[in-house]
Formats: structure tokens, C-alpha cells, sequence
């Protein structure tokens, strides 16, 4: 695979397996995320942070079941049409960048990460990505 790639969909793909909605220490949710999930389950924003939501330090997470998974998952996502940026990021996020074994570490428990893909690579592509998001185009 050339070291230049940097198209996100080749060097992931979600088969949907539900493993990132389990754990991972929560999903952030901007003020954005809260809006928009909030309309398409028919709730008032704050109703959705106190109903859905935990916090963790000073922001909102989405809340988890006593299984870890998110309380939104039901064998698939069913707020995938307004899932949150993190969400919609995975598993392109900064975090998984602080230390280059992030990424096969996610890899190895994720089947839709590539995990020969070079890290030099998923950096180019996570910078990509976020610019494309600064400027809109995400």
C-alpha cells in the first residue's frame, strides 16, 4: 500500500459490529450532537442530557447500559443518521495518534480498521480529515 494514501475509506470500513458503542470510556456529545439527536428522538435538549446523558468531568457523555454498550444500541446504532462527531470521526480521532500502537491496538479489536496501513499514513489521514471538518467539508 503506498505510504501517501490518505482516503479514509481505505483504510477503514464499519462492518457495524457494535464493539466501538461498548466502553472506550464514553461518547462526547457537543452542544450540536445534543441538538440534533435530541430532534430526531422527538426530546428537548435539556430533557435529552438529563434523560441520555452522564457526565464526565464537566461535559456530557452519552450514557451507557450495564452491559457498557451506549444506550443507543440495539444490534445496530439507532441514532446513526445524527450519531455524534466522535462517532462519526472513529476511528480517525487524535487519540488513537498520541502513541502509534493506539492504532493497532483499536485495530485488533475493530474488524473494519486496517491494520497494515502504515501509521505515517493514518496520521496524513486524521489531518485530512480534520481539516476538511474545520473548513465544512465534513
Amino acid at each position: 500500500m503506498p505510504s501517501e494514501l490518505i482516503d479514509p475509506d481505505a483504510l477503514f470500513e464499519c462492518r457495524q459490529c457494535g464493539d466501538c458503542c461498548k466502553g472506550y470510556g464514553g461518547t462526547y456529545v457537543t452542544r450540536k450532537d445534543i441538538e440534533a439527536i435530541s430532534r430526531y428522538i422527538g426530546t428537548d435538549p435539556r430533557k435529552f442530557v438529563t434523560e441520555y446523558c452522564q457526565l464526565s468531568g464537566q461535559r456530557s457523555v452519552l450514557a451507557q447500559r450495564t452491559d457498557g454498550y451506549c444506550i443507543f444500541w440495539d444490534e445496530l446504532c439507532t441514532i446513526h443518521p445524527v450519531k455524534p462527531l466522535m462517532c462519526r470521526r472513529w476511528p480517525f480521532v487524535k487519540s488513537l495518534l498520541v502513541d502509534s500502537r493506539n492504532w493497532q491496538i483499536m485495530a485488533d479489536s475493530c474488524p473494519g480498521i486496517r491494520a497494515d496501513v502504515p501509521v505515517r499514513t493514518v496520521e496524513k489521514c486524521v489531518k485530512k480529515i480534520l481539516s476538511e471538518e474545520r473548513r465544512g467539508l465534513r
